[in-house]
C-alpha cells in the first residue's frame, strides 16, 4: 500500500482523510446517483467519488442522451473535488435495471446473467463511445482526476476491449468493476490491461453466492462477510497490488465500519460509500492499525460462515466497542 498520507486538503473543514492508526492513506469517497447527491458527499467529508451512476441521464427516454448533455452532468460533479478523484461507472443498463433505449438483443429468463454492463454496451458502441467522448470532454481543463469503470466484466477479452476504447476517447484512468467471480479468479491478468479495480460487492456476492439479492429469503447467500466474497477481495487486491495499482470497494460492504477494516486488510486501497456511512468509517480506521487491520481480516478469512467472520474479526478490531460501531 501507499506511504503515509499526505495532504488532501479539498475535505470538508475539521474532517481528516481517512487513514489507518499508523497513517496508511484510505480515500474515502462517495457514491452518488446524480449530481443532487453531491451536497452531502460534500458536508460528510468525502475526498471523492468512487462510484458515480450515469443511469439516471438514461432513464424513461426512448433515445440516449446527447453528449452536451452528458458531458454538463459530469463536469458538475468533477467540478467539486478540483483535487480528488472522481471514478465514473459507465452506463450499466440491463438485469434489473431496463432501458427502453437499450433494448435487449432478445428474451432473457435469467436478466441477471444476460446482457448487462458492457456486454450490453458492446452491442451498442454508439451509446458507449459517446459516453466516453462527453467524459474525456467534461474533464477538460479541470484538476479532478477523472477514473472511468465499466460494469460486469468478466474476463481478459473485456478488460481490453474497453481499455482500448478508453484510450480511443483520450481517457487516461480506465478501469473495470470486479462483481463476476471469473474476473476476481483471473485479476493478475486483467490488471495488466487497466488502471485500477473497483469490487462490486453487492454483485460479486449475488453471483458468487448464486443468490439473487432481489430475494430476501436468500440473504444470508449474499452477506457480503461471506468467507469465499472475502477471498475473492483478497485476490483482486493481491493482483493489483503486485501491479502496483489501486483496487477500489463501492458498495454496501464499504458502510460496515468492521468489513472497511478487513476490507483494507485485505489489500483494498479505497473504500466508496453512501455518504452518512464516511465518519464511522473514517473513525473505525483511524483506531486501527494496518497490522489490525491484516489480522482481522486473515481470521474472517478463516472462518466457515459469515456470521463467525463478522465475530472473529472484531475479535482483533477491539476500539470499535469503545467507539460504538
Amino acid at each position: 500500500m501507499a506511504s503515509l498520507i499526505g495532504s488532501r486538503d479539498h475535505i470538508g473543514v475539521g474532517m481528516s482523510p481517512g487513514a489507518t492508526k499508523d497513517g496508511y492513506p484510505v480515500p474515502l469517497l462517495a457514491d452518488i446517483g446524480s449530481p443532487k447527491d453531491l451536497a452531502a458527499s460534500l458536508a460528510h467529508g468525502a475526498e471523492g467519488v468512487g462510484l458515480y451512476r450515469t443511469e439516471f441521464l438514461f432513464l424513461d427516454r426512448t433515445t440516449p442522451p446527447a453528449q452536451e448533455e452528458q458531458e454538463a452532468a459530469y463536469r458538475s460533479v468533477l467540478e467539486a473535488f478540483p483535487s480528488g478523484r472522481v471514478v465514473v461507472r459507465v452506463l450499466d443498463a440491463g438485469a434489473d435495471t431496463p432501458l427502453p433505449c437499450l433494448p435487449a438483443s432478445g428474451e432473457e429468463p435469467n436478466p441477471a446473467l444476460g446482457e448487462r454492463g458492457l456486454r450490453m454496451l458492446s452491442r451498442h458502441l454508439d451509446v458507449l463511445m459517446t459516453q466516453l467522448a462527453a467524459l474525456a470532454r467534461s474533464v477538460t481543463g479541470l484538476t479532478t482526476e477523472l477514473h472511468v469503470m465499466a460494469p460486469m466484466v468478466t474476463d481478459f477479452e473485456d478488460a481490453r476491449f474497453f481499455a482500448a476504447a478508453c484510450a480511443g476517447a483520450g481517457i487516461e484512468h480506465s478501469g473495470i468493476m470486479i462483481e463476476v467471480p471469473a474476473a476476481a479468479l483471473r485479476a493478475h491478468d486483467l490488471i495488466d490491461e487497466v488502471e485500477f479495480f473497483s469490487i462490486g460487492t453487492n454483485g460479486l456476492a449475488q453471483y458468487t453466492c448464486a443468490a439473487d439479492r432481489q430475494v430476501d429469503a436468500l440473504a444470508r447467500l449474499w452477506d457480503p462477510w461471506q468467507p469465499a466474497l472475502l477471498d475473492l477481495v483478497a485476490a483482486s487486491g493481491h493482483a493489483a497490488h503486485g501491479a502496483g495499482k489501486d483496487c477500489g470497494v463501492c458498495g454496501e460492504a464499504a458502510a460496515d465500519p468492521a468489513l472497511a477494516c478487513v476490507l483494507v486488510g485485505l489489500g483494498v486501497t479505497s473504500l466508496s460509500m453512501d455518504a452518512p456511512s464516511l465518519s464511522m468509517v473514517r473513525a473505525a480506521l483511524a483506531a486501527h492499525t494496518m497490522d489490525q487491520c491484516r489480522r482481522a481480516a486473515e481470521l474472517a478469512r478463516t472462518a466457515l460462515s459469515a456470521a463467525e467472520a463478522y465475530t472473529a474479526a472484531r475479535t482483533e478490531l477491539h476500539a470499535l466497542d469503545d467507539l460504538g460501531l
